[in-house]
């Protein structure tokens, strides 16, 4: 599936993210860690559906687990259409709106152990019809506090829905100290990313990977900041 694993191949993705990886690292913790709450939970989106962001999200949050000094919380915020259990082959489990709807469960409850040490998967649990309204709540704004500061040396990872299919994405979006955005080369048109970027405007760290580019590899990575 392309993906990228602790015992694999030094493939040209495993390259690639490393190259992505090194400056949300920096952002996050290292010397240049921007001043912003939540520096360490960085949300992958994409615009539009298929453009993979769920393949990046895991990419990158497999390759951050490599490192020596970070360990890595892999979240499913996509609660419409999870990704992530069908890609690394999770049955259904309870997850993030179980926590947002019940008081009496904790992070501790729902978290997936991996054969990664480093790496743990939150999933998204069972679908709500108001799940904009969890997300913007401020049972979320307290656990996105809990997760960001319990582990120092821990990144969060979202899996977030697409910015043009839901509002969801963008409520997460502004609780994030850093949006990744995924672009499928030549095939997203300009207009979508405009419009995806204009629901980001509030962000104050944003970072594009144009994905499924011809271009040599680590050629694609561009960051900016508004």
């Amino acid at each position: 599936m392309g993906l990228v694993t602790q015992d694999g191949a030094r493939t040209s993705t495993a390259e690639d993210f490393r190259i992505i990886k090194r400056p949300l690292l920096r952002a996050a913790l290292g010397e240049s860690r921007i001043g912003h709450k939540h520096s360490n939970l960085v949300l992958v989106t994409s615009a539009l559906p298929g453009e993979g962001k769920t393949y990046c999200a895991v990419n990158l949050a497999m390759s951050i687990a490599m490192e020596k000094d970070h360990t890595v919380l892999l979240v499913d915020a996509d609660v419409a259409r999870p990704s992530i259990p069908k890609v690394l082959g999770i049955g259904p489990a309870p997850g993030l709106m179980d926590i947002l709807l019940n008081e009496e469960l904790s992070l501790s409850d729902v978290i997936l152990r991996t054969n990664i040490p480093s790496l743990s998967i939150l999933p998204a649990g069972r679908s709500n019809k108001h799940a904009t309204e969890l997300l913007a709540s401020q049972a979320m704004a307290a656990l996105l506090d809990d997760i960001s500061s319990r582990y120092p040396d821990r990144i969060v990872i979202f899996d977030s829905p697409p910015l043009l299919l839901t509002t969801e994405a963008n409520v997460l979006a502004q609780n994030m100290g850093q949006v990744v955005m995924v672009i499928e080369s030549e095939t997203t048109t300009q207009r979508a990313v405009r419009e995806a970027l204009r629901r980001l405007e509030n962000c104050h760290h944003i970072n594009i990977i144009c994905n499924k580019s011809r271009q040599l590899p680590g050629s694609y990575y561009h960051s900016y900041y508004d």
